[in-house]
């Protein structure tokens, strides 16, 4: 199928244009009776002759006003038929028009005397009044057949009386008198013929000349027939009713006689043609700024601004909002609502005064020793152990600002408390802030919160920042990703002309610990340069502002330390480094040469003294991992992948010998599968906190670039190509590297133990972070019995492929452990038992992680990043019990086992893949 398209209406600076055609119809002149009565009306032209000289006006019309002057057809002499086909063009654009934009056509008729409507000498012959957008908003195309009504000027009123398409006829009421009559099966196949006949002047329908005139033919005939059935219909009806009228009131039947003649019996149509273009045009209106905000908004000092909803208008009873009413008018104006600044920013009078009321302003004694009674201590408790993603009543509000001196001994009460605070009242910010240093101390998941965007009061987030100063190095790095994100919340001038961030306590703590600390400088310099080298309309020119702002003060402050100046020159020697690689890898990526040719290349590239990548003289820290040097590469085993991208496989020479081999491509944003990296080694750390080593193996990848980045390359075997080698089982792939005929299944015991808590590890943590698009190639195997996932393209719940499970537990994995009935199988449930648990008790760390990347470059959350968390969340199902929880992903499990969805996927897959090869 072809790709669907469109074209917006305000992409065309095109003038509005409209073909008058052909009149149809026959009409009847007046019988002598009423000449006698009316002796004008044989002056007029149409009642001379069946063919007289008529002229068109055209008059563009909107909201019940005129857009434009009218326009109108040249002479034309008529002989047989009246037609004009003249294209008449209105002095205003396609790109202009507003969706309500409709045409009002007339036809004048000559008359040298006065009559109603005259305009000089000319009397509507008829008018019709077309719409130049349809019922789906798109704009009019192709050839239109508009009802004329008779002796009127059409009308441009949004309840027009001169419409063009012939209203849908009623049944007739109980009483007989009061309804149209229902159209006829005849009229409604009459009605479907002709819209299929338009199909086929527009070219929709196939052309078939035989067949076409056949039908064409019936088609004329059956056309006649309907409308002399239903003349003869209206004849009868007619006569009938006159007849009735003479007898009860002859008068009355005069009065009709005398005023204008008007017969019913005529039925004139006017064809037209508007311009036809290759795609729809859908109506697009101009996307105007929104109007400015109240000057009187209240100063905010802690992210109180998102915490109230949009201004909006709220209909009455009966009221939809498209300009119908209780009475169901069709003709009722549309209902205009009306933008008012205040609402939502200015602080609501009402609610200032309850807060003064309910809240006590008293700093005594009296405030400070108030203590909850148990029924009040549940309410808090319970209050208490609300997520992050969790929004606070008015009434919770209130009941934690009452007894905030009483919480301030428990650290969960910190960011409740926060968020019960009413920072645009002066008195209740400062007793807020005096109180922050006399909470007990918080955990890092609650710091972590406070730097998010819902908080932007200086006090409170250099308060989280001092919370962050415990953590060590190691530690910090694990959330140096989300530190950096969170930047963007800080009150940080990019304008500045010196360059300063003091005013921020989150960037001075980020610059004093990566200036003293090797890693932690490596990577905020890179995940800086990254955030920098984003152009795309996604990242706004501020932050590329605010993230230079922060690399210079960084590299200034770098400077000023004694190993300075030669770690700053690493970082410049690492971009070199990156830089050839970039170049090396487009050329070979734009290249048209087959495989083999492109590794050609690429050995010929790295062995180039020009690149200058044989030697490396000092040794040059790794960008991808710190703590290794390398001094040069091996050209001879370099490689590159069978990818649409090309990726390059480049070993490196470390100081100590060793070779570290390592994927780098470009065209590819590699942020996404780092910040899912990061969080499955954050949580490997969580659980070995526990005692639980679940022999994960998350290898390092970082981004240097919006679409370049270095990938640690772990030798191993994808389930795909290990079921292929070895006829579909990955057990004996287990006994083929590490057999031991000792042991059960005949695996090394270490390697089996291995493979069973690494899968499910993996199959734990990509189900809370809904990993998608698993099959069969992003699935590994080390030879150790290490298995791991690669590829996180799609996350947060989203995949390519229908019906894919919540989690990737495919029979191979299975097999490999022996089976569902063995002993491995039940260990491997319980290991996914005890990793879910533990992971549930720190969702709250894990959620404010996602929170402060929402406002990320991320793919996946981008597309909905108010829902980012709260799809996290529901992974967790924080809202069971750990029994209720630990049942639900047993039966994940046997879902997820028994499903036949991942093996027609996996299927599909190979069939594409085999296909590519």
């Amino acid at each position: 199928m072809e790709e669907y398209s469109f074209a917006h209406s305000s992409a065309l600076d095109f003038p509005v244009n409209v073909r008058i055609g052909s009149l149809e119809g026959h009409h009847t002149p007046p019988p002598l009776s009423v000449l006698l009565r009316r002796p004008d009306l044989r002056h007029i032209s149409s009642n001379i002759s069946n063919h007289s000289d008529l002229y068109v006006t055209v008059q563009l019309w909107a909201d019940s006003k005129p857009l434009t002057v009218p326009v109108q057809t040249a002479y034309r002499s008529f002989t047989k038929v009246r037609s004009w086909n003249e294209w008449l063009e209105l002095p205003i654009t396609i790109s202009t028009l507003p969706l309500s934009s409709q045409l009002a056509i007339t036809v004048w008729d000559l008359s040298p005397t006065d009559g109603n409507g005259a305009r000089g000498h000319a009397i509507p012959f008829g008018g019709t009044t077309i719409s130049l957008f349809d019922k789906e908003n798109t704009l009019q195309k192709g050839r239109q057949k508009c009802r004329l009504h008779r002796h009127k000027a059409a009308d441009g009123f949004s309840s027009t009386t001169t419409p063009a398409v012939r209203p849908r006829r009623r049944q007739r009421g109980v009483d007989g008198t009061s309804n149209n009559h229902a159209p006829t099966p005849e009229e409604d196949e009459l009605e479907r013929l002709e819209k299929l006949f338009k199909k086929h002047e527009m070219g929709e329908i196939p052309r078939v000349d035989w067949l076409d005139n056949l039908v064409f033919r019936t088609l004329e005939k059956k056309r006649q027939e309907v409308e002399a059935s239903a003349n003869r219909a209206s004849k009868n009806a007619r006569s009938d009713s006159e007849a009735e009228k003479s007898n009860a009131d002859f008068d009355a039947l005069e009065e009709r006689t005398n005023r204008e003649w008007d017969n019913e019996d005529e039925k004139f149509t006017l064809i037209i043609d508007f311009p036809r273009f290759d795609f729809p045009i859908v109506f697009t209106d101009h996307e105007y700024s929104p109007p400015p905000i109240s000057t009187l908004m209240p100063p905010s000092s802690s992210g109180t601004i998102n915490l109230k909803p949009p201004p909006e208008v709220q209909l009455g009873p009966g009221i939809d909002g498209t300009g119908t009413a209780l009475d169901e008018d069709e003709n009722a104006p549309p209902l205009i609502r009306i933008y008012d600044p205040e609402v939502g920013v200015k602080e609501n009078p009402a609610e200032s005064k309850h807060r003064r009321l309910v809240r006590s302003q008293r700093t005594g004694v009296l405030d400070r020793d108030l203590k909850p009674n148990a029924k009040i201590r549940d309410e808090l408790n319970s209050i208490m152990l609300y997520g992050p993603t969790e929004e606070l009543k008015s009434e919770e509000k209130d009941l934690v600002w009452k007894f905030r001196h009483h919480l301030t001994r428990d650290k969960r009460a910190l960011t409740k408390f926060v968020k019960s605070v009413a920072w645009q009242d002066q008195n209740e910010a400062r007793q807020a802030v005096q109180l922050l240093p006399k909470w007990t101390e918080i955990d890092v998941d609650d710091a972590l919160e406070l730097l998010g965007p819902t908080f932007d009061n200086p006090a409170v987030r250099a308060y989280a920042v001092d919370r962050l100063r415990e953590s060590d190095d190691d530690e910090l790095l694990l959330y140096l990703l989300q530190l950096v994100q969170a930047l963007k919340f800080e009150k940080i001038s990019s304008e500045a002309d010196d360059g300063s961030t003091h005013d921020s306590s989150l960037a001075r703590f980020l610059i004093t610990r990566a200036t003293k600390n090797l890693m932690l400088g490596n990577f905020l310099h890179w995940y800086l340069m990254v955030e920098c080298d984003d152009r795309s309309p996604d990242q706004k020119d501020k932050h590329r502002k605010l993230f230079a702002k922060v690399e210079y003060d960084f590299m200034a402050e770098l400077m000023q330390t004694s190993e300075g100046p030669e770690r700053r020159k690493t970082l410049l020697r690492q971009g070199e480094l990156v830089t050839i690689l970039s170049k090396i890898s487009k050329e070979i990526r734009f290249s048209r040469e087959d495989r083999p040719r492109k590794a050609q290349r690429l050995k010929k590239y790295l062995a180039d003294p020009r690149n200058d990548l044989m030697t490396f003289d000092p040794p040059l820290p790794l960008p991808l991992d710190p703590t290794v040097s390398i001094i040069g590469c091996y050209p001879e085993e370099a490689m590159v992948f069978k990818s649409s991208l090309f990726p390059l496989l480049i070993h490196l020479k470390t100081s100590d010998g060793k070779k570290y081999p390592v994927i780098f491509k470009t065209g590819d944003d590699l942020r996404q599968d780092q910040l899912v990296i990061q969080i499955i080694s954050l949580m490997d750390r969580l659980l070995r906190k526990e005692n639980l080593d679940l022999k994960l193996s998350p290898y390092r990848i970082l981004a240097t670039s919006a679409n370049a980045g270095a990938v640690q390359f772990v030798p191993s075997m994808s389930l795909a190509a290990a079921s292929a080698k070895y006829r579909g089982s990955i057990l004996a792939y287990l006994k083929a590297n590490n057999p031991d005929d000792k042991a059960h299944l005949g695996v090394r015991k270490e390697t089996m133990d291995t493979y069973v808590k690494s899968c499910a590890g993996y199959c734990v943590i990509t189900y809370l972070l809904g990993v998608g698009d698993r099959h069969l190639d992003n699935l590994l195997l080390a030879p150790d019995g290490h298995f791991f996932h690669a590829d996180f393209g799609y996350i947060l719940g989203r995949d390519p492929k229908p019906f894919a499970p919540a989690m990737k537990l495919c029979k191979e994995m299975v097999e490999g452990m022996g089976g569902s009935s063995s002993q491995h199988y039940a260990d491997f449930k319980s290991y996914c038992f005890t990793a879910y648990t533990t992971l549930r008790k720190s969702s709250n760390l894990i959620l404010n992680l996602f929170a402060l990347m929402v406002d990320a470059n991320i793919p996946d959350i981008k597309i909905e990043p108010d829902k980012a968390v709260l799809k996290v969340r529901e992974r967790f199902h924080l809202e069971m019990s750990e029994e209720e929880a630990i049942r639900g992903f047993e039966q994940l499990i046997g879902d997820s086992v028994g499903s036949w969805a991942p093996v027609v996927i996996d299927t599909l897959h190979n069939m594409m893949q085999g296909l590519r090869a």
